[in-house]
């Protein structure tokens, strides 16, 4: 016989999979008018892992909860908490280079045939 797991199960031993340390994901589920919200807590060092290069592990996680909503008549969204005293990381700002002009006859001297 198989086992189901309820959304709430799914997620939290999906995430605990993917993270360092899995003693710290605490999962929230709460029903209202507006369907179910799940609610996800981490380690602020494992934020990364569970948001994935630009944000493809959290659209991931999102769309399979979906998908169990909808098996079960369900409106299902995952709200990912930002850690407490995290911070994010600011990005230097690109060196931006002038363009290079150059002649027709310039180009058309450095191809080879």
């Amino acid at each position: 016989m198989s086992e189901t797991f309820t959304d709430q199960e799914f997620l939290e031993f999906t995430v605990k999979l993917l993270v360092d340390n899995p003693e710290d994901v605490k999962v929230e589920r709460k029903i209202d008018e507006m369907g179910v919200l799940i609610t996800l807590d981490v380690n602020q060092k494992d934020m990364g892992m569970v948001i994935g290069r630009e944000g493809a592990t959290a659209k991931a996680l999102r769309t399979i909860l979906r998908v169990i909503g909808a098996r079960n008549n369900a409106r299902v969204n995952l709200k990912i908490n930002e850690p407490a005293g995290s911070e994010r990381a600011t990005r230097e700002p690109r060196e931006v280079r002038e363009p290079q002009k150059k002649s027709l006859d310039e180009v058309m001297g450095n191809i080879q045939i």
